[in-house]
């Protein structure tokens, strides 16, 4: 088969579609045709040497995607050759095979006009389990809160707002540019934030009479990480999952104690076998009925072939996408 591989850490130019081994499903596992596969920031990350996939993961990039399933291990129930499927991966998605565990695999959903095509489907796995895991399971967001989300135009964004909306928080997010800020609204966005001009803590604080944001959904990290605790509502939770911002930042402990407020950090791909598991089964059960009633939809910037990854990486390095870049086999 031809996978993309990393030749050595570099720019999008060290991406090359290669002839490589098939990989084989062990016990628990199912091999998957793949038809698309979404790109995310982490895969920029591994390429550039900085986020290595985790022990037993496959080498190649991709942490998502959609096809066929094409062969079933031992111990499997459920699934059968044929089956058309999305997948949350550790890796290997930008590949024409994925060898993916069970319980990480999700059946392509409908929505109100029949079931997705695989390209729609590619673009869900990661960022509705990311979303899901951190502002439901974790930051427990509720009715009537206010979700705040940076780069509310990525997508992991595109889906916050969406689900957020679904379950009725109001929603404010920071993003560049007036028509990033635009499609937000058209998502259900409340707040719009301009980041390049405007503060968003002041911002936020005056839509919510003062109150402030009860859950935060930062993919930036240290460059915000004062500014997230000053924007925070009394009891408010801040969710970090991302450091395209810095790594290391001062932690006002006083200011985040006088708010009672909690601040956790979390990443999805070297999580154990049993919590993705856990995740996926979540997101089967809350948020696959909620694209059936077309609540709630993937967000598709474009797609790409697949031996063009390199293209792909591009459009994400130069923010000049909203929602997903998928590519295609």
């Amino acid at each position: 088969m031809h996978a993309i591989t990393i030749t050595e850490p570099g720019g999008p130019e060290v991406l090359t579609w290669s002839e490589v081994d098939d990989p084989e499903p062990g016990e628990g596992e199912v091999l998957v045709e793949v038809a698309a596969a979404a790109v995310n920031r982490a895969d920029v990350l591994q390429r550039q040497g900085f986020y290595d996939p985790p022990p037993g993961a496959s080498p190649h990039p991709g942490l998502e995607c959609a096809g066929r399933i094409a062969a079933v291990g031992s111990g499997v129930g459920g699934w059968r050759v044929g089956d058309e499927v999305c997948a949350l991966l550790a890796g290997g998605g930008y590949a024409e095979k994925v060898v993916v565990p069970h319980g990480q695999l999700l059946p392509v959903p409908s929505g109100p006009d029949g079931p997705l095509d695989l390209v729609s489907a590619a673009a869900l796995p990661e960022v509705v389990c990311t979303v899901w895991s951190n502002v439901f399971m974790l930051a427990k967001l509720r009715p009537g809160e206010t979700l705040l989300v940076h780069g509310g135009a990525s997508g992991i964004g595109t889906m916050a707002i969406q689900l957020a909306k679904a379950i009725g928080a109001r929603v404010a997010v920071t993003a560049g540019g007036r028509e990033k800020l635009e499609r937000c609204a058209e998502l259900g966005a409340d707040v719009l934030v301009d980041y390049r001009e405007q503060d968003f803590v002041a911002r936020v604080r005056e839509a919510t009479g003062g109150r402030g944001a009860d859950v935060v959904l930062d993919i930036i990290g240290a460059k915000y990480l004062e500014r997230n605790v000053r924007v925070l509502a009394r009891g408010g939770r801040i969710v970090v999952i991302g450091l395209q911002g810095g790594v290391k930042g001062e932690l006002h402990l006083g200011a985040l104690l006088a708010k009672c407020g909690t601040l956790s950090a979390t990443s999805l791909r070297g999580r154990p076998l049993d919590e993705k598991a856990e995740i996926v089964a979540a997101v089967r059960e809350h948020v696959w009925p909620l694209i059936e009633a077309g609540r709630v939809r993937p967000v598709v910037d474009r797609t790409m072939p697949m031996s063009n990854a390199a293209g792909a990486h591009g459009v994400l390095e130069q923010s000049g996408h909203v929602g997903k870049v998928v590519l295609t086999v």
